[in-house]
């Protein structure tokens, strides 16, 4: 097991040199232009593929790191570039993990390289989980998997929303329900391969923020996938189910849904998202307040202005630091105890949405206009505290895992 440490190694140091390189110069001047277009910067990604980030190759190596802090240093990096094109470049990864965290080597093998396509001709991938009545409520799921033992084919039937690239994905991951009476213990998750017939895209949504990643409903009526396509295979399943309603007959313990696996190994990196987004805004802000005068001095003078900053540099520092935490104990195999992982993503999302707030305050009437980024920045960090489970939802995650009681 890798020894918890506060300081990337030299190795580590030149991947995130080369990550923010990147960043600053091809994401950061096309990030007005394609928030105005509201349009998945299809260019760009391309840019990001050609040099090896947008790979599962490069993200490979950062989840495998064994100090667990390659995947939350190259998402602080790229989300301190711009938000919205970075999503785009790393929404794949939500897929990629689900497959990663429920399928079999061979479905691993299989799916994955055709999620991210080649240099020449990119692909993106969708992880469908949410639904209009079932966001947070993830035991509510109407999206149903019905096995056709005959042809050993699933048929999915449902509406999913709030898919970042649904529709537009090459390869789509959907969390459906096998059983409705286990609730969420009877979830599924499924590879739905490109062109299958039934799936389609349903509204795209124009968001107050990211507005350079695409975000749609998926649309599935009647879509048929092999049952290779049941991720982890269905003797596992039948396992699985057997041995949940035999703890639902017992009143034993809760079995971890499909879904939350993919969650609970991605807050984290949701978190690490948070802090690059609230680290540009607060250099934004570091910057103006030293080069801005009133009153014929640098307004960082003013006590005011400086506290601000002091406790924006402050928070963003802590927010690492428990990113840091919890993704060093999620790659040594490290058990939440406390929640850990939903501390993070908690602290660093709220961390964002305060700091952006902060910033346009210190800029002032400047920074409320979209001449400056910190506007866009604000707009972007709001999203934080909603996917991959509110802020609500985490605070619900931390108390019922202190307690040990089921607190609603």
């Amino acid at each position: 097991m890798a020894e918890f440490i506060m300081e990337l190694n030299d190795e580590q140091k030149e991947v995130r040199d080369w990550i923010h390189g990147f960043a600053a110069d091809v994401m950061r001047p096309a990030a007005a232009e394609w928030d105005e277009r509201e349009e998945t910067p299809w260019p760009v990604i391309q840019e990001a593929a050609k040099i090896g980030i947008y790979s599962l190759d490069f993200y490979a190596q950062q989840y495998f790191d064994p100090t667990g802090l390659g995947i939350p240093m190259a998402m602080e990096e790229l989300f301190w570039g711009d938000a919205g094109i970075a999503l785009s470049i790393v929404g794949t990864g939500l897929a990629a993990v689900g497959v990663l965290a429920n399928g079999t080597e061979e479905q691993i093998g299989t799916w994955i390289p055709q999620m991210y396509g080649t240099p020449d001709d990119v692909k993106v991938a969708a992880f469908c989980s949410s639904e209009p009545d079932a966001g947070s409520d993830v035991a509510s799921l109407r999206t149903r998997a019905v096995y056709d033992e005959a042809k050993d084919e699933w048929v999915l039937n449902g509406t999913k929303t709030w898919a970042t690239n649904g529709g537009i994905a090459n390869v789509h991951v959907v969390v459906a329900s096998v059983d409705a009476e286990l609730g969420s213990k009877g979830h599924a998750s499924f590879i739905v391969p490109p062109h299958t017939p039934g799936l389609s895209q349903g509204q795209k949504f124009q968001k107050h923020g990211i507005r350079a990643s695409h975000t749609a409903e998926v649309v599935l009526e009647d879509v048929r996938i092999p049952g290779s396509c049941l991720l982890g295979g269905k003797d596992k399943l039948d396992e699985r189910l057997a041995r949940a309603r035999e703890r639902a007959r017992s009143g034993g313990e809760r079995v971890k849904n499909a879904a939350m696996a993919t969650f609970e190994a991605s807050r984290p990196a949701v978190g690490a998202m948070a802090v690059g987004t609230a680290r540009a805004a607060y250099e934004e802000a570091l910057e103006y307040a030293k080069t801005r005068e009133q009153f014929g001095r640098p307004i960082i003078d003013n006590q005011g202005v400086a506290f601000q900053l002091a406790d924006m540099r402050t928070s963003i520092d802590a927010a690492r630091l428990l990113v840091w935490r919890a993704s060093w104990m999620a790659v040594n195999g490290k058990p939440f105890t406390a929640a850990e992982g939903s501390q993070s993503k908690l602290f660093a999302s709220e961390t964002a949405k305060k700091v952006t707030a902060q910033a346009i305050q210190i800029l002032g009437g400047n920074g409320f206009t979209r001449e400056y980024p910190v506007e866009r920045m604000h707009r972007d960090a709001a999203i934080y505290t909603i996917f991959e489970g509110t802020s609500e939802i985490q605070r619900l995650v931390i108390a019922r895992t202190l307690s040990g009681l089921p607190i609603r």
